[in-house]
């Protein structure tokens, strides 16, 4: 399935109607705008105001939006005004713990991102990633660890972290989703260790990143673009197996066979999407 790439998703509050033409110019493949943890209370219909008028103002302009959880008061407006949106291009769906929960977020007719964030999110994988509507998942790992009561950023909360992150590639693979979004890196001025987690995740096979500032997406698309030495290797292989039509041959002394060379066809496809071939 031919699924769009997101390599950083930016979000942005709901509440800042200021910001939102500045974050679609910072480079991120997808924005979020935020009608959920980013809205107080007391803002949340306003918010969905500056959302719907924006989209009415800048019906070219694709963005994606975070709702309030299924089980909130103001998640039957959000999804409303998901609809009104026909720019929109997908649902986040905070909390997402159950089938019948993305089902809800799915009336909106928009593809639905729900974000693994909880025990019981982890537990219902299975049926979150085989649900109807679901482009692809996503990790909450913040609210999970204050969940499991984790320590961050210790080598027990990697060691947490990088089980559930093995969980949610397997789900989605096996149900032929996108490749998943790694949860948000809150110290947006730490380039280094938002470089270091986002080079691991794209290694496990996550196709992106969730990102809280501007700053972090340049580091996050350069994280999960395939480098020119990857490509060229890549460009290599796809060049025999063209030629000989073989789909099994040694290069470099190594051993190349089928699903090596749909790994190079891959590569290729994400060098053009990033722009860097």
């Amino acid at each position: 399935m031919g699924y769009r790439s997101i390599r950083a998703a930016l979000f942005v509050p709901a509440s800042r109607p200021e910001r939102f033409s500045k974050a679609m110019a910072a480079g991120a493949d997808a924005i979020i705008i935020d009608l959920e943890d980013a809205v107080e209370t007391s803002l949340k219909a306003q918010a969905r105001t500056h959302v719907l008028e924006f989209a009415r103002s800048n019906p070219d302009a694709a963005f994606m939006l975070r709702v309030n959880g299924a089980e909130s008061e103001w998640f039957d407006a959000d999804i409303e005004l998901c609809r009104q949106c026909p720019s929109l291009s997908g649902v986040v769906l905070p909390k997402a713990e159950s089938a019948a929960q993305v089902a809800r977020a799915a009336e909106a007719g928009k593809p639905v991102i729900p974000i693994v964030e909880s025990a019981a999110g982890v537990l219902a994988l299975a049926a979150l990633a085989a649900s109807p509507g679901v482009e692809r998942l996503s990790f909450g790992s913040l609210d999970l660890m204050l969940e499991t009561g984790t320590a961050p950023d210790t080598a027990g909360a990697q060691l947490l972290l990088d089980h559930i992150r093995c969980q949610i590639l397997l789900h989605s693979a096996a149900s032929g989703l996108a490749a998943p979004l790694d949860g948000v890196y809150p110290n947006f001025a730490d380039r280094e260790g938002l470089e270091r987690i986002a080079t691991q995740v794209a290694q496990m096979g996550f196709g992106g990143m969730l990102c809280i500032h501007p700053a972090q997406v340049p580091v996050i698309v350069r994280a999960f673009s395939p480098p020119e030495s990857e490509q060229a290797w890549a460009k290599r292989v796809v060049a025999v197996a063209d030629e000989t039509g073989s789909f099994a041959f040694q290069l470099d002394g190594k051993m190349v066979d089928a699903p090596v060379i749909e790994r190079a066809r891959r590569i290729l496809a994400a060098g053009v999407q990033s722009g860097s071939t």
